[in-house]
């Protein structure tokens, strides 16, 4: 589907954006592959790296609506990325926070209706899920935002969707890179926000091959959730750094000790399909179906049982040491 596409990806220089914008060009011909960001420095160290004839770098920020009308122009689909995610940030610069995450999931919203993209899919996190932290409620408010548009959307082709995952692994600014710094300095202990911490694990590859199906997948107006495995913090530092000790510094500002991607109160209209599973919306649709068992593939799903929920702590998947150990090497090399 995405071959003679135009495609366009925001916050297209993070780390979701270059494992995006390398499976694109792998396995598809794009008419024009967008890459939109605000950080000039990033586009032009990716463009050393991605300089294929159909790559446009365009300088914006998802908080200017009129910078995106521009964009979007004769753009089919879009991976909105672009958000401010680092939790303890969020909770000492909130408005900053509000003004990308939802003030720019409006903006994306406004100039893919304007321009009759065919499809929009909008990044989220698991801390959208009964969230605790204000970068959590920004992209529960990004997530309603993007699902009620397809009720927006009218007569326009327009549809959207929602990915939700957890941490990835070696993402910038993520545990694994960080305690790799610590440890290649020489640090005597790693820090562990809590012993029981869990988090739901997948890699910048995985996420990206799950946006790529559910563009196939999508009807309009689900959130996507992969079935992906938890990890024990601790398993993780041990992994890492056998033998090095394990120092716990208590739960930073915003912080859960487990996370969940499909809340119990939600149980009523989330699916199980065979690898993910699919929150459909509370709300009713006019232009657009309402059956959500059945995707756009032809894949089956059914209801998940009352009070069902899927978090990191009871996840029946756990990843071993051995096998964080094989993931990281493969990630950090």
């Amino acid at each position: 589907m995405f071959d003679n596409s135009s495609i366009l990806v925001t916050g297209g220089t993070g780390s979701f954006g270059h494992m995006f914008v390398r499976q694109i060009l792998a396995r598809y011909k794009p008419k024009r592959l967008i890459v939109l960001s605000r950080d000039e420095l990033k586009q032009f160290e990716m463009r050393q790296e991605f300089d294929a004839p159909c790559m446009r770098y365009f300088l914006g920020d998802v908080r200017d609506r009129e910078r995106l009308n521009q964009a979007f122009k004769d753009v089919d689909y879009v991976v909105h990325a672009a958000a401010l995610k680092q939790v303890p940030a969020a909770e000492y610069n909130p408005t900053e926070c509000i003004r990308t995450n939802i003030t720019g999931a409006e903006n994306v919203i406004h100039a893919a209706l304007n321009n009759n993209v065919k499809k929009v899919i909008a990044l989220s996190t698991d801390k959208a899920a009964n969230p605790i932290n204000l970068y959590g409620a920004t992209k529960l408010a990004s997530d309603k935002l993007f699902v009620a548009a397809n009720n927006m959307a009218g007569r326009h082709p327009t549809h959207f969707s929602v990915v939700r995952y957890g941490n990835v692994v070696g993402s910038r600014g993520s545990v694994v890179p960080f305690f790799k710094k610590l440890i290649d300095n020489g640090n005597d202990h790693l820090p562990i926000t809590h012993k029981d911490m869990t988090r739901f694990w997948i890699t910048l590859d995985e996420g990206v091959e799950f946006v790529l199906t559910n563009f196939q997948r999508m009807q309009g107006g689900e959130i996507f959730i992969p079935k992906i495995p938890s990890v024990r913090i601790t398993e993780l530092a041990t992994a890492m750094a056998p033998g090095l000790e394990q120092r716990e510094i208590g739960i930073r500002p915003g912080e859960k000790l487990h996370e969940v991607m499909c809340p119990a109160d939600d149980s009523y209209h989330t699916f199980e399909y065979r690898d993910h599973f699919v929150i459909s919306p509370s709300i009713t649709f006019h232009s657009r179906t309402n059956d959500f068992d059945v995707n756009a593939l032809g894949e089956k799903g059914k209801l998940v049982a009352p009070g069902f929920e899927y978090n990191s702590l009871n996840n029946e998947h756990y990843l071993t040491i051995d096998e964080l150990k094989a993931l990281n090497e493969k990630v950090l090399k």
